[in-house]
């Protein structure tokens, strides 16, 4: 029987995996535009030409105290490669280096350690400015959004003169996209604040690749609006970490522009539901826990038929990555009493346990994992050693004609049948 061998992002490496020739639907990665310019004019282009707003150099005043949020290790955003840049651009504006705070952004993350923070922003930009993780027991109340949440971020964040904002784009399996004010809120604020904002993700109308009536991104983006945000930079990155888009400007109108090259890079059509979706979440750091590649799985649902089965191929070095999620899914019997707990009353790190049970109402999930080797809900979640030993049990039990979908890239890509 021929067979395709394909080869999956998993950790530092990559696993293999050979599928039948004739079970094989495609395998769908993300548009690459390939052209002549590098990364570095990537960016530069992105802050010489700003979307609606002045270059950060001209809007930046000299004495300023300014905050520069950026991501942790867990997201993708090459911050060691954009700082040095944005530097650049507050110097040329008379703003010493002493008048600049890097705040790494961690949502409800475990604080990154001195040697992380390094790494994070590169050991050059570490020496010369002071880099801090963000606090969310340490916040100042700036008021409620319309539909109620607190609005509460980081003190430091709240009293620097200026704020410039960087992230990575991609699609988001609640809020829409990443990047924009996401870097603020859920990035820098208080638990409180990140509770009740996460609450709306069961909205039919909070899912991926979607702006419009999205109840979780317009009150994200009215509470950092409380606070406001002077000027963005927001990439797009390929499997390689390299910048292959960038936008950069005001925060609302930058990120619009920013989600549509999304879109037209990772919207992409399948000519079917498959019985069996393959997908890795990408490898370090998208699959540095499970916490983390569950947005892959997320992406992967909209590609296989109702009662298929998933195979998720993600390292998990870090095993689930929240206590709260793990205690869930740990204690849980079914996926339907997954939904009741969460129904019941929101908690972070609960969240994610819900949203592997919406998945888990459509298809079974397999787990590649080198750290989680477990069942977990009466066998609708099926851990593996290794990915030849899943797609054996997938093609016996949904038999050997089973049609194949792999996305090597889950994390990158939106599947959709038109």
């Amino acid at each position: 029987m021929n067979g395709t061998t394909l080869r999956l992002p998993f950790g530092y490496s990559k696993i293999s995996v050979q599928v039948p020739t004739h079970s094989l639907l495609g395998v769908f990665t993300p548009r690459e535009n390939v052209g002549a310019f590098d990364e570095t004019t990537i960016l530069r282009e992105a802050l010489a030409h700003p979307i609606g707003t002045p270059c950060l150099r001209d809007l930046a005043q000299p004495r300023q105290e300014v905050v520069i949020v950026t991501s942790d290790l867990t997201r993708p955003c090459p911050s060691e490669r954009l700082l040095p840049l944005v530097l650049n651009e507050l110097a040329a504006a008379g703003i010493p280096d002493q008048n600049v705070t890097i705040v790494v952004a961690l949502g409800l993350h475990r604080p990154m350690t001195t040697s992380e923070l390094e790494t994070a922003v590169g050991s050059d930009v570490y020496r010369r400015v002071q880099v801090i993780n963000h606090n969310p027991a340490d916040t100042v109340r700036l008021g409620v959004t319309s539909v109620g949440t607190p609005v509460e971020f980081f003190r430091t964040v709240v009293e620097a003169d200026l704020r410039v904002c960087l992230g990575n784009l991609e699609f988001h399996y609640f809020a829409g996209y990443t990047g924009g004010a996401k870097a603020i809120l859920p990035g820098c604020a208080s638990k409180a604040t990140i509770n009740a904002n996460h609450a709306m993700m069961t909205s039919p109308k909070a899912v991926a690749g979607r702006l419009e009536e999205n109840p979780v991104r317009i009150d994200l983006e009215e509470g950092t609006a409380m606070l406001g945000v002077d000027f963005i930079l927001n990439v797009l990155v390929d499997g390689n970490n390299r910048v292959v888009g960038a936008v950069a400007g005001e925060v609302t109108a930058a990120h619009r522009q920013g989600c549509k090259m999304v879109a037209q890079r990772g919207k992409v059509q399948i000519p079917s539901r498959a019985d069996i979706v393959v997908v890795s979440a990408g490898g370090t750091p998208t699959d540095i826990n499970l916490y983390q590649a569950q947005k892959a799985l997320d992406n992967a649902s909209y590609a296989v038929r109702e009662g298929g089965i998933i195979i998720l191929v993600a390292e998990c070095s870090e095993g689930f990555g929240n206590q709260i999620f793990e205690t869930w899914m740990r204690e849980a019997r079914s996926p339907k009493e997954l939904l009741g707990r969460f129904q019941r009353g929101f908690i972070l790190g609960g969240h994610k346990a819900a949203a592997i049970a919406l998945v888990l109402e459509k298809a079974e999930i397999y787990l590649v994992s080198s750290y989680i080797r477990e069942v977990f809900l009466k066998g609708t979640i099926i851990s593996f050693n290794n990915l030849e030993e899943a797609m054996r049990a997938a093609f016996k039990e949904l038999g050997h004609e089973s049609n194949v979908i792999v996305l090597p890239h889950g994390e990158s890509i939106l599947p959709f049948v038109k």
